[in-house]
């Protein structure tokens, strides 16, 4: 799998998932663009996406329901939610739901680089800390008892 992070821009505004698309088109990434929650998850399903972005509020299907539907499925996606009117209320809950952030419209192009960068640094980090947590349990497992019984012995006879 390449390195180029995948990301799906949801939002029923048309000029909003344009400017974004263009804008992480700019940044190197691969954008994708959904005017809905229904068409996010057709996306989804079809293709490997690193990053959502969804607004909130939409139509039929919010973004709260569509970040409980992209988390059942697949739990690695790291979700950032996007809204006009953000509140402290709707801040918590989206975090509670299992998004990593939320921007804020109108958006700068640094602020969006900069949540996804570490949107997916959290992601990479995650990532390599139950790499980390498996190699330890594979030497521990792979050490032979005898081994461990003599380090004990040897320390405790020592003095």
């Amino acid at each position: 799998m390449s390195d180029t992070k995948h990301i799906l821009v949801v939002d029923d505004e048309v000029e909003v998932r344009e400017t974004l698309k263009n804008v992480l088109q700019s940044l190197e990434y691969v954008p994708y663009a959904a005017a809905s929650g229904a068409e996010a998850l057709e996306i989804l399903k079809n293709n490997h996406i690193d990053v959502v972005l969804s607004d909130l509020y939409m139509p039929e299907m919010d973004g709260i329901e569509l970040l409980k539907k992209v988390k059942m499925n697949d739990r690695r996606v790291v979700f950032l939610m996007i809204t006009a009117h953000p509140t402290i209320e709707t801040a918590v809950e989206t975090i509670k739901k299992g998004a990593y952030d939320y921007l804020t419209k109108p958006f700068h192009i640094e602020e969006v680089r900069l949540k996804i960068n570490r949107a997916l640094e959290k992601k990479g980090l995650t990532r390599s800390l139950k790499t980390a947590n498996g190699i330890i349990w594979a030497l521990l497992i792979s050490i032979p008892i005898w081994l461990i019984l003599g380090i004990i012995f040897a320390s405790m006879f020592s003095d």
